[in-house]
Formats: C-alpha cells, structure tokens, sequence
C-alpha cells in the first residue's frame, strides 16, 4: 500500500473538519495538494473515502468504517514514537476506553486518579458517546473495553456486570410528584415529561421494557442529551425519565427524584469486551484498578448511597471524546 502518513492524518483532519478549504489551512497545504493526498489514499485503498459536494464533506461507507481504524494507527505509531524517545524511562503507552457519559463521572475519576500515580507516561483516552456507538467500538477493537449498559446479549461481547441503575422520575420541589414516595409509569401520561430520543440507548430499554407491560411512554419534550432533560426540569417545564446515576445527589436545591414503578424498570451497566480478546498489559491494570476502585467502601457516603453526582458534572470529566448520550 503506497500511502504516508501525511495522507492518512490529512484523511482523519477532513473528516473531523468536514472541509477541504479549512483542513488544507490548518494543515498549512494548498488545497491541490491536499487533494492529492486524499486521491493517493483512496487508489491505495481501491475505495472513495469522501463525498464531496460544494459545501460539504461526508464520509462515504468505506470512509467511515476506515476512520476509527486509521486513528488508532496513528495513536498507536504516535505512542511507539514517544515510547522511542522515553527509552529509560519505566514505561509509557496508552489505554482507549468508551463509556456513556453517566459511567465517565461515576466509575472513572478515581481508577484514573490511581493510575495516574503509578503509571504517570501512560495516556488515557476516554471517548464519552452513546451506547450503541460505544458498542461499536469495543466490537471493532477502536478501544480496550467499553463501560456500558447493552451488550450482554451481543455475540461479540463479554459483559461484566458492575451495578443496576434504575430509572427514577426527576420533578422539581414544588412539583405535586415530589411528595411522593413512589409513582407508577401509567401517572406520567396527566404531566409534561420529559424524555430523550429514540437513537438514544436509554430510550430504546425504556420503550422496549414498558411494551412488554402493554404501556407507552407519552411525552411533551424530547431532548438529545440527559443533562438537557434536567435543564428543562429546574425551569419547571415538566418532569423527566432518567436513570438515577444521571440525576444530582440527594439535597440538591431544585431537583427531586422519586421511585418509579409498576414496572420497575433499570439498566445494567458494566464492562464490555471484545470476546476473545487480549487485554494489553496497561490496559489490563488500568480495569483492575477501576473494579478494585468501584467495589472499595470509600466509594459510598452517608447510608450506602452514591456520592454527590450531577449530569453537569460529565461535561467536566476527564475525557478526549466526543458528547454523546448517556
């Protein structure tokens, strides 16, 4: 294959920018002569990779299976590079990780933390996205392992449970719902709710769990991310549908959460794998690290809840990855 690597990191700039005009500036390339590169790597490969209209770059089919591939070679060559001028040094490398966001804040501060100390060369990338894109990029070896709430029954995968995280109603204070202690889903359909999209994992394991009991969740507002539901919520345009992982710890000024039931509904969260696969030495410690650092005691506060946990608090977490849903 007659490609460089200047033509591999022009494909991957294109296609995070979407543009030729500003990837050839930031690459500080004329566009011809990006264009030859983007040209070389596509006759290498036998296949288009872009599609490009007057205003617009779009990842053809190819492209897109192709990019996560090629940035993890170039992630990989970067850290056999940096490993080159460390030669001395106890080690260095890294480790890839995709979590839906709720698991970023809750499950990773402090397995990092600890690594960090021990293994202080070693990079860690999280990729905070969605559970089905998550999925797909433990199944393709885009990263070491996944944390995530689907994949036990995926043929592919390994899943190793780590907690149930029930969905809960988020009202605010003054709401009527606040007083109780808990409300079945059939009483949400007399109140604005709240609920996130159909792409998102969490919506699909709600719809799919209350069909099962002949209901249907109607809703009023629909938005693409946990963390907007709960914006909506303390603006006191209705109440939402959240798993309780993703809500504000208990004593928060504005929102309250309140038991649903009739069904019971939850979703499992826990470490996804490919099957089958090796996990690398750095990688392997990192999950350690992480398992030993969710089962300590220390991780819970007051009567065996969580510790203060807010769904503003993921955009704030340490992560490399796009936003996703939780």
């Amino acid at each position: 294959m007659n490609a460089e690597l200047l033509d591999l990191k022009a494909f991957i700039t294109v296609a995070e920018m979407g543009s030729f005009v500003r990837t050839a500036k930031a690459l500080n390339l004329s566009q011809p002569a990006l264009s030859r590169r983007i040209q070389k790597l596509e006759e290498s490969l036998g296949a288009p990779l872009l599609e490009r209209s007057t205003r617009h770059v779009n990842l053809t089919m190819t492209g897109r299976d192709f990019l996560p591939k090629v940035r993890r070679l170039i992630d990989e060559f970067e850290t056999s590079v940096l490993a080159i001028h460390d030669i001395g040094a106890r080690s260095s490398g890294l480790v890839s990780v995709a979590a839906v966001p709720t698991a970023v804040f809750y499950f990773l501060p402090r397995a990092i933390g600890r690594f960090a100390e021990a293994y202080p060369r070693i990079r860690i990338r999280i990729l905070d996205i969605g559970a089905n894109e998550g999925l797909e990029a433990v199944a393709r070896g885009e990263v070491d392992f996944g944390i995530n709430f689907i994949g036990a029954s995926h043929s592919e995968i390994e899943f190793q449970k780590l907690v149930e995280d029930p969905f809960v109603l988020a009202c605010r204070h003054d709401h009527p719902l606040a007083s109780r202690k808990q409300v079945s889903w059939s009483e949400l359909v007399s109140h604005r709710t709240i609920t996130v999209g159909r792409n998102s994992g969490n919506r699909a394991l709600i719809d799919n769990a209350l069909a099962r009991h002949g209901l249907q969740l109607n809703w009023s507002y629909e938005v693409a991310h946990l963390s907007g539901s709960l914006g909506l919520v303390e603006e006191g345009l209705g109440i939402a549908v959240l798993p309780r992982l993703a809500t504000p710890a208990a004593g928060h000024p504005i929102i309250h959460t309140v038991r649903l039931v009739e069904p019971e509904v939850s979703r499992t969260i826990g470490i996804v794998r490919r099957h089958g696969a090796t996990l690398s030495p750095h990688a392997s410690q990192f999950l350690k690290m992480l398992l030993e650092a969710w089962r300590s005691p220390s991780r819970t506060s007051g009567q065996g809840k969580p510790r203060s946990r807010s769904a503003e608090a993921s955009s704030n977490a340490v992560s490399t990855g796009k936003k996703g849903k939780r």
